[in-house]
């Protein structure tokens, strides 16, 4: 069996802007001192005239794409997530969301997979938090191919726009012909009828995994993946919801305010039925190696195989 190949987001994020840039006399790219990290750097290469460096200075530089919006340009502005939606949140709130400008930030190093960088740099709030601004649609691509596509389809879309990228290197598995992207369109991998796994980003193959060992214990799992947080597709959820009863949402995210919130209010108001939120548990997170911080927490292949047979079980 040939390797599965594995590529990080946010190697995909700064590709896809300098394939974009070819294209798109409009698009500009703005980084906080961290163009070697987010990858914007590989757009800086190849468009020095349209990279601009703001250095350490998060806040201000979400007003300067903001005034960049505002003259027509459509600019992409990039730091680590807990500095893009965390450090500069009013600027973004008050300067990109509230007059409802056409900004993508492109936030990466999100969740606990930043690995060593420790509790303070691992952003598990980014997503409850950017899906909160009126108006912000909030995406999270699980691999290289998802990545690329979400930035094209980001910067065809009219309006604010948050996307979500990791360091640690992921498994392809959207590396075939008839993948299309959608915003605010899951994608069912997965057909099963006792439970309906919900994952975003690096969860994916997680769960994609996860639902063959249960699969060897007689529980049918579906897996979906949900690369749109918001707008969130209510009528897959409910669909899924109706056919398998048992739902069960998986993100490298706190389990307050992003997908597994997201999930249960949709089901709350319209299908109420059984239903597990897995990731990070109301904790922060801790320094250490990128997968053992997965497994520890819960979020890889194993981790999830046991949280949903307890699930099961307790049915």
């Amino acid at each position: 069996m040939s390797e599965i190949k594995k590529i990080a987001t946010r190697d995909s994020y700064g590709s896809a802007l300098a394939e974009l840039g070819k294209e798109a006399d409009d698009l500009v790219v703005l980084d906080a001192d961290l163009a070697a990290a987010t990858k914007t750097g590989i757009f800086q290469k190849a468009f020095p005239d349209r990279h601009i460096d703001c250095g350490i200075a998060e806040s201000n530089m979400m007003g300067i794409t903001a005034g960049l919006a505002s003259a027509g340009k459509v600019p992409f502005v990039s730091s680590f997530a807990m500095f893009a939606a965390g450090r500069a949140f009013e600027q973004v709130r008050n300067s990109i969301g509230y007059p409802h400008l056409n900004v993508k930030i492109g936030a990466t190093h999100a969740g606990l997979s930043v690995g060593e960088d420790g509790a303070t740099h691992q952003c598990n709030e980014d997503l409850a938090l950017m899906r909160v601004i009126p108006g912000m649609t909030v995406i999270s691509p699980l691999d290289d191919v998802e990545a690329r596509a979400a930035v094209r389809a980001a910067y065809a879309l009219d309006g604010p726009v948050y996307l979500r990228f990791g360091r640690l290197a992921v498994p392809v598995i959207n590396d075939r012909a008839d993948y299309k992207f959608e915003i605010g369109k899951g994608v069912t991998l997965r057909d099963g009828a006792d439970l309906t796994i919900l994952a975003t980003g690096l969860c994916v193959s997680q769960a994609l995994r996860a639902a063959e060992s249960l699969k060897a214990d007689g529980i049918d799992a579906g897996v979906i993946n949900i690369h749109t947080i918001k707008p969130l597709d209510a009528e897959l959820v409910v669909k899924a919801a109706g056919k398998t009863g048992n739902m069960v949402t998986v993100e490298e995210h706190s389990i307050l305010g992003g997908l597994g919130s997201a999930v249960a209010e949709v089901l709350a108001e319209q299908c109420p039925v059984r239903m597990l939120r897995i990731g990070v548990q109301d904790v922060f997170g801790e320094s250490g190696p990128a997968v053992q911080l997965l497994e520890k927490y819960g979020l890889d292949a194993g981790g999830i195989y046991n949280k949903v047979t307890a699930f099961m079980k307790n049915a």
